[in-house]
């Protein structure tokens, strides 16, 4: 079996015991962001799977809506990466 040579890691293990590895990330030209490819960006960015300059640039986000992502990811898991949520998340 061939296996293609990747800069760093091919699988990161979460805190949860969960493991993502690069064929778990969504595909590069996704059209309709959804709370759980959301949540696998941020998550393989947190724990070293890629750069965020790499996530930036491969998913075309803005620093600004990159952060956004982490800090309701932080604050309230899946639910604070879900649009309709949006509203409660900043007046809370």
């Amino acid at each position: 079996m061939f296996l293609k040579k990747v800069e760093g890691p091919r699988a990161v293990k979460l805190p949860n015991g969960n493991v993502i590895g690069l064929a778990d990330l969504p595909d590069n030209e996704i059209s309709r962001w959804v709370a759980s490819r959301k949540a696998v960006v941020v998550q393989a960015v947190k724990y070293g799977l890629v750069d965020k300059s790499y996530a930036l640039k491969n998913y075309n986000l803005s620093d600004e809506e990159f952060a956004a992502w982490c800090l309701g990811f932080e604050k309230f898991g899946y639910k604070g990466l879900k649009t309709t949520k949006l509203r409660e998340r900043y007046t809370t």
